[in-house]
């Protein structure tokens, strides 16, 4: 089936944030890649500290570059054009086209006073520029692919936000893209969600919501079916699927914990330990935590069980230490602090056992901080486990770095704006070891199979586990299983040929309008 008109496309919105938006995107891309349809995915605006680089140094949310795999695609700015790394509760840093155009405030960035300016692209007109460039990207893709799949974010029905929305229904106006509304039957409440949803668009909104889809369902579909058939008489749209419940989803997606590696790539009853002992990994969970998705291979391994903690005694049986990236690594220094995990941490050195610091992980390992930029501390002491002095920069490092390490080849990639003065120690990629302390600003080191079987050979011996790392593990094969799982999700269980209607010819004409609509 490679018969999709160019220039089609689709926009999965949702009723919530964590409907599944990012899943259902990156399962309908895999399942149209398999058709032989060149597809990519797309999200106008992100808010995450999940991102990763592309090839040409980009930064994009890590969720559009897990869809770009999931339609075998190579990720590029265009899929992500807008990114803001939330740096507080009211603020975040704000990427535009992969690079970093500076800080601003909720109320600013959505058309308020307040916060300081991103740059010359974002003054004055804001939103109207910025959707601008956002639908210049996706003319792009259009122009290159048969398909665009779009992912909506949070709730195409917050009315609050609708005058300044350039990611739910603003950008499928723009396009004249049909919408699919995914709701989380899991919650409860998803027929009275995909209802108040509609009922609260403009009539020029509700025109291009073409129907939904059910996530997350347990049980007998057919228990569901007289309530579908309800919600067609009522909004004259149709379900276009329903997905079953499925353990080990949550990959690469843009916020929460609980959809990091508890399971999400491999469950441990699934791969018992290949050695007698089973190694356990506590990641410390720092504020502002970016790329926690970096200890998503452990979690692959068979017989390593990975929990995220917050206080100090979760330490104490621990074989490894991770103190993760970080938007906040000042912040994140203090907490540690705060919460006596600091402490625990330099009584792990001190008695030799394994601690690992990634990206602002290892800046917090360090001697000293000087940050004028992120933070604006200015001279903060580290822990002092590391002989490192960092000095924030405001110009970001975004590289794709290749190197070895333990005698394996190793690919990662390097977003901060800390630079790193490393003043002995063994090298350790672009930081260094001291005995069984370990530092890195690479993200993603771990997903080189050889290097993290070397690297968990020198945990269990330091930790003093007879655990075994199995031969055989592919965490890029795991990925793929995944992908093909989700595309399986989408092939098997929506009705897919309506939705290729919908992706070549738009939304049904003649769709009722739901009162009350918008206000």
């Amino acid at each position: 089936m490679s018969g999709a008109k160019l220039g089609g496309g689709l926009l999965v919105a949702g009723t919530t944030s964590d409907a599944g938006k990012s899943v259902v995107t990156a399962g309908i891309c895999r399942w149209l890649a398999r058709q032989g349809v060149k597809v990519a995915p797309f999200k106008a605006q992100n808010m995450s500290l999940n991102s990763f680089v592309t090839r040409e140094g980009a930064e994009i949310g890590r969720a559009q570059a897990m869809q770009a795999q999931a339609a075998r695609v190579e990720p590029t700015a265009l899929m992500n054009p807008v990114l803001l790394k939330p740096g507080s509760d009211r603020s975040s840093q704000v990427v535009l086209l992969g690079k970093p155009v500076g800080e601003m405030s909720a109320r600013g960035f959505f058309g308020g006073s307040g916060g300081s300016s991103p740059g010359k692209a974002l003054h004055g007109g804001r939103q109207e520029q910025l959707l601008g460039i956002v639908t210049d990207c996706l003319e792009q893709l259009r122009g290159t692919y048969d398909a665009v799949i779009c992912e909506g974010a949070g709730s195409p029905a917050e009315i609050n936000l609708r005058r300044t929305d350039i990611v739910n229904m603003g950008i499928a106006r723009a396009a004249r893209f049909p919408v699919v509304v995914v709701g989380d039957i899991d919650r409860g409440g998803v027929f009275a969600s995909f209802f108040g949803t509609t009922a609260l668009l403009s009539p020029e909104d509700q025109s291009l919501i073409a129907g939904y889809m059910v996530n997350k369902f347990r049980g007998d579909v057919s228990l569901l079916e007289p309530g579908m058939e309800m919600l067609r008489g009522l909004t004259g749209r149709a379900t276009y699927g329903v997905l079953p419940f499925q353990h080990g989803l949550g990959i690469d997606e843009e916020d929460g914990l609980r959809v990091s590696l508890r399971g999400a790539v491999r469950e441990s009853v699934v791969a018992p330990p290949v050695g007698e002992d089973v190694l356990r990994v506590a990641v410390c969970a720092v504020p502002l935590m970016s790329n926690f998705t970096d200890v998503d291979a452990l979690a692959a391994e068979p017989g390593v069980v990975v929990r995220f903690v917050d206080r100090a005694e979760e330490l104490a049986d621990a074989d490894l230490v991770v103190v993760p990236g970080t938007r906040g690594t000042v912040k994140a220094l203090a907490w540690l602090r705060e919460r006596g995990l600091a402490d625990a941490l330099l009584r792990r050195a001190a008695e030799g056992r394994p601690v690992l610091g990634i990206c602002g992980g290892f800046q917090v390992l360090g001697e000293r901080i000087s940050d004028e930029v992120e933070s604006r501390a200015g001279e903060v002491d580290g822990l002092g486990l590391l002989p490192v002095r960092v000095r924030f920069e405001r110009e970001k490092t975004l590289a794709r770095p290749v190197g070895s390490a333990l005698g394996e080849p190793v690919e990662g990639y390097e977003i901060h704006h800390g630079v790193a003065e490393v003043l002995g120690g063994e090298p350790f990629l672009d930081g260094c070891r001291v005995g069984s302390v370990w530092g890195t600003h690479w993200h993603g080191s771990l997903e080189s199979d050889g290097f993290r079987r070397a690297f968990l050979r020198e945990v269990a011996s330091a930790a003093g586990r007879r655990f075994v790392p199995a031969p055989d593990t592919s965490f890029a094969s795991l990925r793929e299983e995944q992908l093909d799982l989700l595309g399986d999700l989408i092939e098997e269980h929506a009705d897919t040929d309506a939705l290729l209607r919908l992706i070549e010819g738009g939304a049904p004409a003649g769709l009722p309008f739901l009162p009350p609509g918008a206000p």
